[in-house]
């Protein structure tokens, strides 16, 4: 009898296919606002790459606290992602300072 009830259930199916993390949020606050909340959820909770070991082991914490769990290093990042676009600007600047420096 149990392997019958089994065989006879539809198999689960994906209930967002679009809205993927957002579904929490049902038809609420528009489409618009639910895909910018989208983008940033997925890259707060996503794993990032480590340039001090190597892996993809970092993680979120708290705001702008990003540790990497195999190494145990913790880094000071954005908000919701590990570099942004000020912080990229300024690490091309300073390495460009330093080749300078080193002429």
């Amino acid at each position: 009898m149990g392997e019958l009830s089994c065989a006879l259930l539809p198999t689960m199916t994906k209930r967002t296919v679009k809205v993927g993390i957002t579904g929490r949020y049902g038809t609420r606050y528009g489409a618009n606002l639910r895909k910018r909340v989208k983008k940033i959820l997925i890259s707060k909770t996503a794993k990032h790459f480590c340039h001090f070991c190597g892996k993809f082991r970092v993680k979120r914490q708290a705001v702008g606290i990003w540790e990497c769990k195999h190494c145990k290093r913790q880094i000071a990042g954005g908000a919701w992602t590990l570099s942004t676009s000020n912080s990229t600007t300024v690490r091309s600047t300073i390495r460009r300072l330093r080749e300078l420096q080193e002429l």
